[in-house]
């Protein structure tokens, strides 16, 4: 027989506190919208009847290079005459996929080494502990740029892969201080009094009451990937044609903003409401899950 789940074990009293919060602020609502619209951008490009960008990225005309907004280029055509609201629709897909995959990889290493650490305690601690110090001491767009430029293939995969490598110690942090505050709870002590296995706990007592406060972290670590995958392509180790994405655009823009400042603008615009909207979101949701903020 396991213990009675009490009402901070299950977290149905906190996730209900929590959404009240979150659904009285109109922050909330404007960002979520804002993500969500993102969201179905970047699944369906060309959907909707082409509402989304229904051209072709790839369909340039060098006559029309660098014209400015205007009757079948809303958003005007950059250097070699491709459309800017195509690239930045198809470009949509490219920076979230590697935001989500960033983090999710990310994610996924912060949640193996923090609960091992945070829940084991003693050598397991020190030296998980030690192994993400190590990884914290690289500075992350250096370390990143080091590995990628060793690399031959930037694609989407690699460039994910080469960001989570920096992402996971920050988080590996916030996932083992949540989980030591879960283990000292009476409930844990409870089921580990009862005999369960220590898989049995972590799974059904400690990781669902840890999960909180690293979600709201992981929500803004995509907005900071979004941000860094842009600017280590616009330094010219990211992301590499024929690939589209903000950070090409402007990086093909960055000598032309004084002649055809629309190339630079849009592109900028569209970065910032992203970067802008994730990064509240977890604000937000951080707040919400602080008690004293509710």
């Amino acid at each position: 027989m396991e213990p009675s789940v009490t009402p901070a074990a299950d977290g149905s009293v906190v996730r209900r506190g929590v959404w009240r919060t979150l659904r009285r602020r109109p922050a909330f609502w404007v960002c979520l919208v804002a993500v969500a619209l993102l969201a179905v951008v970047a699944a369906w490009p060309a959907g909707f009847g082409g509402l989304f960008g229904g051209g072709d990225p790839y369909d340039c005309d060098l006559l029309e290079s660098a014209v400015g907004p205007g009757p079948g280029h809303p958003l005007g055509t950059d250097l070699q005459g491709c459309d800017i609201y195509t690239g930045l629709v198809y470009g949509t897909r490219t920076s979230l996929s590697i935001g989500l995959l960033t983090t999710a990889l990310a994610l996924g290493i912060a949640f193996l080494v923090g609960t091992t650490a945070g829940y084991r305690g003693g050598w397991a601690d020190s030296v998980l502990a030690r192994v993400t110090d190590i990884f914290l001491g690289f500075p992350f767009i250096l370390g990143a740029i080091i590995i990628l430029n060793s690399t031959g293939d930037r694609s989407v995969l690699t460039v994910s892969v080469v960001l989570a490598i920096f992402t996971w110690p920050t988080m590996a942090r916030i996932v083992r201080t949540s989980v030591r505050q879960v283990c000292d709870a009476e409930f844990v002590a409870a089921a580990r009094a009862m005999g369960l296995r220590s898989s049995r706990i972590v799974v059904r007592y400690v990781l669902p009451n840890a999960l909180g406060p690293t979600l709201a972290v992981a929500t803004i670590t995509v907005g900071g990937v979004i941000v860094a995958e842009s600017t280590l392509t616009f330094l010219g180790v990211g992301l590499q044609a024929p690939s589209v994405s903000w950070g090409l655009q402007l990086a093909s823009a960055q000598a032309q903003f004084q002649e055809h400042p629309h190339m630079l603008l849009f592109p900028s615009l569209v970065l910032s409401v992203t970067v802008i909207s994730l990064i509240a979101l977890g604000d937000m949701l951080r707040d919400a899950l602080d008690p004293r903020g509710r």
